[in-house]
C-alpha cells in the first residue's frame, strides 16, 4: 500500500491553453497508461515505482517530466507545443478499411465478452447525479439566481454553469440471468434541490434511474429512445469507422476507432471506441448523439463507460457518465444541464441467489437519508470537486427565499394536483369544475390524508354539487397499507354520484384528465349511482399483482330506461348488483418506486403485460336482482420493430354469460369530440354498439423519423408518422335483445344501440406527430358498418401528447 502513487493533472495546448482530450500518458517500458478525459484531465495509479510520465499526442510534441519519489499523491500538469511535420509523398491504394477487421473479430468474440453470459453478479454501486442552468439570460443573473451564479462549475466546454440540484446514492446492485432478475438495495442517498419539498421519491429514484448501458446489446434504450450500439450484430449498415489510433487504457493495449452514423437523422452514436487488443472486448466508449437526431427538448446526449473485466472473462462497467443538455423551452429561458455518474466497485461473480430474493427489485434503507458527512466521505468511490461540495449550501440558501418556495407550491399542485396542507392534501384539481346539461355547474371539493398522517392509514373523500339538478353527490374512502416490503392493502368506500353507462367499467383504465373531461358537454345516458365496495389487493410475487373486490350498486339512471326482469317478465327502471371480481395482472418488468403511500410505476418493459378478471354477480344478496358471470382478458405490449421504429399492440376480450340489463353489457365507447383518445373508437357514435360477447385488436406503429428526416425541409420540424388500426369483433345474444322493451317507462322510444353481428368494427388511421413537439393530428377512415347517412366515413382528431 504504501508503494503506490496516484498521480494526477492536466494536459493543455501550449499555445491556445485549451485542454487536450484523449493524450496518451504512460510510464515508458511498461504497460502502465491512461487517455485523458474530454477535460484534459488524467488520473494514473503506480503500484510499481517510476521516475518519470510521458505524454504523446499526435500534432504535438513528446514531453516528459519527473515523479517525486516516496510522495503518494502529486500533481503534474503538461503544456505540449505543437509539432511541424514535411511528410514526403504517401502513395494510398485500395484496400479493406482496417477498421473493418478489428469490428469483425469484436463480433467474433462478441459473446464470450458479454456480462449476459454470466450466471450472477453483485457490486457496489455509487451514483451522483446533479442538474444545472446553462446560458443564463443576463436579467436572471443579477436577480432570480443571485445566490446561485457564485457557481464555480463547468460544462465539458469549460463554459459556466449554476447546479440547482444534486443527488448521491449508494447501493448493491444483484444480478441472476436464469431467470433474469435484478435487485437493488439502496443503503443510503442525498437529495438537496432548489424547490424540492419531498426527496423520498428522489431517493428511491437514483436507485433504478441509472443504469449501467450494455453495448453488447443490440439496441439501448435512453430516454425511451431505441439506439442502435455501434458494436452491434449490424454495425456496417449503421456506422463509419476508422483506426485512429492505438494506445495504452489503463494497462490495457487497445486499438481506438473512431465511429459515426451513416445518416445524420439515425438514432445512432458518434464518438470513439476502444477495443483491447488481445480480447477484443470493448473497453471504453466516449460517444455522443448530436441535434440530427430526432429527439425532442433534447440539443445533445454525451456517454461515456469504461469497462473492466471479471475473473469469468465478461467485462462489466466500472464507470458511467451521462451528460444530457435539454434545450430552451422559449428565449427567456435557460439551457438545462443534467450529468449522471455511476461507479461500480467489489464487483464479485457469484452464485445464483433464490428468486424469492428478488421479489422487490428495489429496497430503499429506512435510514439511508441520515447518513453523516464521515459516512459519505468514507464511502464515496470519488471524492467531490471544491465546486460539487459547495452545492448543497447554495442550494439550503435559495430554498429559502420567498420566490422560489411560491414556485415549488404552484409546480408541486400542477404536477401531482393535490395542494399539500400538512397532514392533508387538497385536491384533485382537475375535477374542482365541470360543466354539462344534466349537472349545471359542478363545483367539487376533495381532500385525503398523507404519509405525514401516517404511512399506513389514508382517508380520502371530495363532496360536490350542481347548481342546475341541485343534488349533493360525495364519496368517502378508508385504505389501510398491509405490507411494503411485498406490497399489499385493503380498502372501503362508499360513492353517491352521476356517471355516464361505459365509463362504470371496472376493467376501464384512464387517466384522471380523461375522466374529468367527460363529465363537461352533454351526458350520454347518465346514472346515479350508489355504490358500496371494499378490496384487498397484493403482490403474489414480483411482477404479478391480485385484487379482490366486492361491490354493491343502485343504478338509477336518469333517462327514459327500461329493461324486461327475466325472473318476474315485469318492467322495470332500476336495478340492483352485488358482485365479486377476481383481478390478475403479470407484467414481468414492472419496476416500481414508492412516493409517500402510493406507488408509481417507472414502465413495464419490453415483456408483455398480461390482465384477467372475472366476476360473479350475486343474486338476491344485498337487494341484488341481477344475477351473471363475466370472463375480460387481455395483453398489451410495446415492441421494438428495428429501423421501422416502435410498435404497440393490445387484444382484449370478454364474455358475460348471463342475461342482464344493457347498462351491464360492453358498451364500446364511441368519440364524437375533436379530440383522440386511445380508450375510444375514433369514429364510432356514442352508445352506438355494444356487447356481451367481444374481441379486439388494437395496433400502432410510430415510425420515429423513418420517413420524415430523409426531407431536408421538414426534417428540421422533427415530425414523425404512425399508422394505427382498430379491430372488434362483438354480437348479443337474443335472450340479451330481448330484454329490452320498445319503450321505456315514460312511454318513449327506448335509443337502443346496435350489435356488430358478422361484419368487424374497423377503423383505420395514420397521422403527424410531434408537430411544435406536442401537437399529434389523425388522420382516421371508417371502414366497415356505413349503412346509417350520419356515420361518419373519415375524420380528423387532435391530442396533445408530450414524448421525447
Amino acid at each position: 500500500m504504501q508503494a503506490q502513487q496516484l498521480i494526477t493533472g492536466k494536459v493543455k495546448d501550449a499555445v491556445t491553453g485549451e485542454a487536450l482530450p484523449f493524450v496518451s500518458v504512460f510510464i515508458k517500458n511498461t504497460g502502465t497508461g491512461t487517455p485523458t478525459n474530454d477535460h484534459g484531465h488524467y488520473s494514473l495509479k503506480l503500484t510499481k515505482p517510476a521516475d518519470s510520465v510521458t505524454v504523446s499526442f499526435m500534432g504535438y510534441k513528446m514531453q516528459s517530466k519527473a515523479i517525486k519519489a516516496g510522495v503518494a499523491r502529486q500533481s503534474i500538469d503538461f503544456n505540449l507545443e505543437p509539432n511541424a511535420y514535411s511528410l514526403q509523398e504517401v502513395v494510398v491504394r485500395p484496400g479493406e478499411n482496417p477498421a473493418f477487421k478489428i469490428m469483425r473479430r469484436v463480433m467474433a468474440r462478441k459473446e464470450q465478452n458479454d456480462k449476459r453470459l454470466l450466471a450472477a453478479y453483485q457490486y457496489e454501486a455509487y451514483s451522483i447525479m446533479q442538474l444545472s442552468v446553462e446560458n443564463l439570460p443576463g436579467k436572471k443573473k443579477a436577480t432570480e439566481v443571485q445566490v446561485l451564479t457564485d457557481s464555480t462549475a463547468t460544462n465539458r466546454k469549460g463554459k459556466k454553469v449554476y447546479p440547482f440540484f444534486m443527488s448521491e446514492s449508494l447501493s448493491d446492485f444483484y444480478y441472476n440471468r436464469d431467470p433474469e432478475r435484478t435487485k437493488e438495495v439502496v443503503k443510503a442517498s442525498k437529495v438537496a434541490g432548489v424547490g424540492l419539498q419531498d426527496s423520498d421519491i428522489f431517493s428511491e429514484l437514483l436507485g433504478v434511474s441509472y443504469r449501467n448501458y450494455n453495448f453488447y446489446q443490440n439496441w439501448l434504450t435512453i430516454l425511451n429512445k431505441s439506439f442502435v450500439s455501434p458494436i452491434a450484430d449490424s454495425w456496417k449498415l449503421y456506422y463509419e469507422y476508422d483506426l485512429e489510433d492505438s494506445l495504452f487504457v489503463g494497462e490495457s493495449w487497445c486499438y481506438k476507432l473512431k465511429v459515426a452514423p451513416k445518416r445524420p437523422q439515425d438514432l445512432a452514436f458518434k464518438g470513439y471506441i476502444w477495443i483491447s487488443a488481445d480480447t477484443y472486448a470493448l473497453r471504453k466508449i466516449d460517444v455522443e448523439v448530436g441535434r440530427g437526431a430526432n429527439i425532442n427538448y433534447v440539443e445533445g446526449i454525451s456517454l461515456t463507460q469504461e469497462l473492466a473485466p471479471t475473473i469469468a472473462g465478461p467485462w462489466l462497467p466500472v464507470r458511467t457518465e451521462m451528460t444530457m443538455h435539454v434545450a430552451k423551452l422559449s428565449k427567456a429561458l435557460p439551457n438545462i444541464l443534467a450529468r449522471i455518474v455511476v461507479s461500480n466497485k467489489d464487483v464479485r461473480v457469484t452464485e445464483p441467489y433464490q428468486a424469492a430474493f428478488f421479489d422487490k427489485p428495489t429496497e430503499y434503507a429506512s435510514k439511508a437519508q441520515s447518513k453523516e458527512l464521515d459516512f459519505w466521505q468514507n464511502h464515496r468511490h470519488d471524492s467531490l470537486s471544491t465546486s460539487d461540495q459547495l452545492v448543497y449550501a447554495r442550494i439550503d440558501s435559495l430554498n429559502n427565499t420567498p420566490q422560489i418556495k411560491r414556485y415549488t407550491e404552484l409546480m408541486t399542485i400542477l404536477v401531482g394536483g393535490y395542494k399539500k396542507l400538512g397532514k392533508i392534501s387538497i385536491g384533485p384539481l382537475p375535477y374542482a369544475y365541470a360543466y354539462n346539461n344534466i349537472e349545471g355547474h359542478r363545483l367539487q371539493l376533495g381532500a385525503k390524508t398523507n404519509i405525514n398522517f401516517s404511512n399506513r392509514w389514508e382517508l380520502s373523500g371530495f363532496a360536490a354539487y350542481g347548481t342546475k339538478d341541485e343534488k349533493l353527490k360525495y364519496n368517502t374512502q378508508l385504505r389501510y397499507i398491509l405490507n411494503r416490503e411485498r406490497w399489499s392493502e385493503v380498502g372501503v368506500s362508499y360513492e353517491e354520484d352521476l356517471q355516464q353507462i361505459g365509463l362504470i367499467a371496472d376493467k376501464l383504465v384512464a387517466t384522471k384528465l380523461f375522466m374529468a373531461s367527460s363529465r363537461f358537454g352533454k351526458l350520454e345516458k347518465p346514472v346515479m349511482l350508489k355504490e358500496a365496495s371494499a378490496y384487498y389487493q397484493s403482490e403474489l410475487f414480483r411482477g404479478v399483482t391480485q385484487r379482490i373486490t366486492f361491490s354493491n350498486r343502485i343504478y338509477n339512471p336518469q333517462f327514459d330506461f327500461a329493461y324486461l326482469d327475466p325472473k318476474t317478465g315485469e318492467v322495470a327502471g332500476s336495478f340492483t348488483t352485488s358482485a365479486v371480481s377476481y383481478a390478475l395482472q403479470i407484467a414481468r418488468k414492472e419496476v416500481f418506486v414508492e412516493n409517500g403511500n402510493d406507488r408509481v410505476s417507472l414502465g413495464k418493459g419490453k415483456w408483455p403485460v398480461i390482465s384477467l378478471r372475472y366476476t360473479l354477480g350475486l343474486d338476491n344478496v344485498l337487494n341484488s336482482s341481477v344475477g351473471y358471470q363475466r370472463f375480460d382478458a387481455g395483453i398489451r405490449q410495446k415492441v421494438r420493430t428495428g429501423a421501422l421504429g416502435t410498435a404497440i399492440y393490445e387484444l382484449q376480450a370478454g364474455r358475460i354469460l348471463s342475461e342482464v340489463p344493457y347498462p351491464l353489457l360492453e358498451v364500446h365507447l364511441g368519440n364524437e369530440t375533436l379530440f383522440y383518445s386511445k380508450s375510444t373508437y375514433s369514429l364510432m357514435k356514442s352508445f352506438e354498439f355494444a356487447s356481451d360477447t367481444y374481441a379486439s385488436l388494437s395496433y400502432e406503429q410510430h415510425f420515429e423519423g423513418l420517413f420524415l428526416n430523409s426531407l431536408p425541409l421538414v426534417r428540421r420540424l422533427k415530425w414523425r408518422l404512425f399508422a394505427a388500426g382498430d379491430v372488434l369483433y362483438g354480437s348479443v345474444s337474443h335472450k340479451n335483445l330481448a330484454l329490452i322493451p320498445p319503450t321505456g317507462l315514460n312511454g318513449t322510444p327506448q335509443e337502443s344501440f346496435k350489435t356488430l353481428g358478422n361484419t368487424p368494427y374497423v377503423e383505420l388511421g395514420y397521422g403527424v406527430d410531434n408537430i411544435f413537439k406536442f401537437l399529434r393530428i389523425h388522420f382516421v377512415h371508417r371502414l366497415t358498418h356505413l349503412s346509417d347517412a350520419d356515420t361518419d366515413k373519415f375524420g380528423i382528431k387532435a391530442s396533445v401528447h408530450f414524448k421525447l
